[in-house]
């Protein structure tokens, strides 16, 4: 159990927040990763490792035109993964890895390349739009660590912003006791 995985379980269940993961090159580590926390039941709604290109469209609704254009590793495909997975398992946070961990290219990409997605509620709280970051990675290293640094990667991602989504609340309610300055 990662110390990042710990804060993420922690931050979700100070904030009463839920989480859900759809993975394909990691293949399930991140749902291990995040329910190797002890509490974690309380804030982990579940996880689709979604490994064949075509499970992607099926279970999590990516866009089947851009997976046939552009293939599984591409920032829209992360993005829609994200998503998607947060919509179908009911969660207010969802995080998505795709990518090549080798030994062999993937739909025109090297290995080592790789999107890890985050998508929670928008950053003015006013549940409009989901709000959706990805990050492209271009790791080096054999399939395991390149598997192993996309887990760490797409947990740091969702720390991130869930550590602003903290800041942000810790801001507003230091306004209101400050009589609104």
């Amino acid at each position: 159990m990662s110390s990042t995985a710990t804060e993420v379980v922690r931050l979700l269940t100070v904030n009463g927040g839920t989480l859900a993961v759809a993975e394909s090159l990691t293949g399930g580590l991140v749902a291990a990763e995040i329910t190797s926390v002890p509490g974690a039941s309380k804030v982990f709604r579940g996880s689709v490792t979604a490994y064949a290109t075509e499970l992607k469209h099926r279970l999590l609704g990516v866009d089947a035109t851009l997976l046939a254009q552009r293939g599984a590793v591409d920032p829209q495909v992360a993005a829609q993964m994200a998503a998607g997975v947060r919509k179908a398992l009911g969660a207010d946070w969802g995080i998505a890895t795709t990518g090549v961990a080798g030994p062999d290219p993937q739909d025109g990409q090297a290995v080592g390349t790789v999107y890890v997605a985050v998508d929670g509620p928008s950053a003015d709280g006013d549940g409009s739009a989901p709000g959706g970051k990805v990050r492209h990675l271009r790791l080096n290293g054999d399939r395991a660590e390149i598997r192993m640094e996309s887990v760490r990667s797409v947990l740091a991602l969702l720390l991130a912003e869930l550590a602003g989504e903290q800041t942000g609340n810790e801001r507003a309610q230091d306004t209101e006791r400050n009589g609104g300055f």
